[in-house]
C-alpha cells in the first residue's frame, strides 16, 4: 500500500471517529440549558451596598419521536390513532446568594439557595379508537359483525425530580 493511500485512509478513519464521537456527545449537549445572569453590579456601585447575586437557567425543550399507531389483530383501526408526543426538557433553575450582616455569628456571611434545572419528561395526550365493526367473519359469509364502538383518551404524563439546596456560609 502506498504512503498516500495510507495517509488518505488514516484521514478518513480519523474523520469517521470524530463524527462518531460528536454523535455520542450531542445528546448530552442537547439537554442543555441557557444561563440567565441578572447583572446587579451597576446597582451595587450606584447604591454603594452589597446586593444579592442572582442567576438562573432556562432549559431548552426537545420534542421526541412519537410512538406511531400499532396494528392489533381483531381491530379495524390501529391502536393509537393520535399518538402521544414526547417532549423532554427541564424545570428552570435558580441561584441566589444574599449577604447576611453577621446575624448568626462571624462564620455566616451569606445565605444561598441553589435550585438546579432538573429534567422533565412529558407525553402529550393521545387518542385510541375502534370501529363499530369486527373484522370479516367466516361464519357470517365474510361480513363483519356489529359491536360497540370504543374510544379512549390516553392521559398525559409528567415526570420530574426537582431539588433545591439552602445553606449558610462564609463569604459571598
Amino acid at each position: 500500500m502506498k504512503s498516500t493511500t495510507r495517509g488518505t485512509l488514516a484521514a478518513v478513519l480519523t474523520g469517521v471517529a470524530a463524527a462518531v464521537g460528536a454523535a455520542t456527545a450531542t445528546p448530552a449537549a442537547a439537554v442543555g440549558t441557557v444561563p440567565v445572569p441578572v447583572p446587579l453590579e451597576g446597582a451595587e456601585q450606584a447604591l454603594n451596598i452589597e446586593l444579592p447575586k442572582l442567576g438562573g437557567e432556562i432549559p431548552v425543550p426537545m420534542p421526541g419521536k412519537p410512538d406511531g399507531p400499532r396494528y392489533v389483530e381483531g381491530r379495524l383501526i390501529p391502536e393509537h390513532v393520535i399518538p402521544q408526543l414526547p417532549v423532554n426538557g427541564g424545570l428552570p433553575g435558580a441561584v441566589l446568594r444574599a449577604p447576611l450582616p453577621h446575624i448568626l455569628g462571624d462564620d455566616f456571611d451569606h445565605v444561598g439557595l441553589e435550585a438546579p434545572a432538573s429534567d422533565l419528561r412529558t407525553l402529550a395526550p393521545g387518542l385510541s379508537l375502534d370501529a363499530p365493526l369486527t373484522p370479516p367473519n367466516a361464519d357470517n359469509a365474510g361480513l363483519p359483525d356489529l359491536k360497540l364502538p370504543q374510544a379512549g383518551v390516553l392521559a398525559p404524563v409528567l415526570q420530574t425530580v426537582p431539588a433545591a439546596n439552602l445553606g449558610l456560609g462564609p463569604g459571598l
